[in-house]
């Protein structure tokens, strides 16, 4: 927002979770106020109990970063969902295999009934290479790849090879202490609840919206339904959602690395805007 404060920029987000619509307290989604001053891509485009793939999001991406340019303004892409950021940023070649309902079923039960480890050695057998690099604690990555493969009769990783992206990107990080980093997580999910964050809940769970829908994995949302279940005390609810929102924290260090020389972090917003100056963004 103060980037577009001083430069002509448009913003395209790269957050999985603000596609859903009627999702926004839970996901920090920007206002409705600061959506009317900067110009935001690719927010609220899918209800929550409809699929959304990472081939679909790079068609989109492209396409909005295209219609930035072409206005005579730079795209500015935010966003912590590290997949999204660099499958656009190295120009992944996504498999756009859409979602098998039957077998991804199928590949669920397994998962109840045997555990992912199950369906990782299944996933070993015949892709090796992806074995290896996807997370085999996440069970929505293991069954997607599973789904890939067994639809296509070729190797995930051979589907995802990489063509330059049409465009040079500056890649910025920013960067707090770690205890800094945690009192503003705590400050902001406590925001969050103020906000209304369990009537957002209460409102999505009316609709019908099951909590087993992946929309619902965004962090603190299966806290927030168990609370408003019944299923769990609320100061519970509160501080499992606080340690989960640690822990992604944590885990974006796998994506965005401190020692990756093509990341530029800054530790201030005047370091930031420095070092666009200093790139001659500007």
């Amino acid at each position: 927002m103060e980037l577009a404060r001083r430069f002509p920029v448009e913003i395209v987000n790269a957050d999985s979770r603000l596609v859903y619509k009627g999702m926004d307290i839970g996901t920090a989604k920007p206002s409705i106020a600061e959506q009317s001053q900067v110009t935001h891509h690719l927010l609220d485009l899918v209800a929550p109990d409809e699929p959304y793939s990472l081939a679909l999001y790079l068609q989109q991406a492209h396409s909005a970063i295209n219609t930035i340019i072409d206005n005579g303004k730079l795209p500015v892409v935010v966003g912590g969902t590290g997949q999204y950021a660099w499958a656009l940023i190295e120009g992944w070649n996504v498999p756009e295999v859409p979602p098998q309902p039957e077998l991804r079923g199928q590949l669920e039960r397994e998962i109840r009934e045997q555990g992912v480890e199950a369906l990782v050695t299944r996933l070993a057998e015949l892709d090796p290479a992806t074995a290896q690099r996807i997370d085999q604690q996440n069970p929505r990555r293991v069954i997607r790849a599973l789904e890939v493969v067994l639809t296509t009769g070729k190797s995930f990783s051979d589907q995802r090879r990489r063509t330059p992206p049409p465009f040079d990107p500056y890649v910025a990080g920013l960067w707090v202490p770690r205890d800094e980093l945690h009192r503003r997580i705590d400050a902001r999910v406590d925001a969050m609840v103020e906000a209304g964050w369990l009537e957002e809940v209460r409102g999505l769970l009316s609709q019908g919206y099951s909590p087993e829908l992946p929309s619902f994995s965004g962090v603190g949302y299966s806290e927030v339904t168990a609370d408003v279940r019944g299923e769990m005390a609320w100061e519970d609810a509160l501080e499992k959602t606080r340690v989960s929102v640690h822990r992604l924290a944590r885990g974006q260090n796998a994506w965005f690395k401190h020692n990756d020389p093509r990341i530029h972090w800054a530790g201030s917003q005047g370091e930031l805007i420095g070092g666009l100056r200093e790139a001659a963004l500007w």
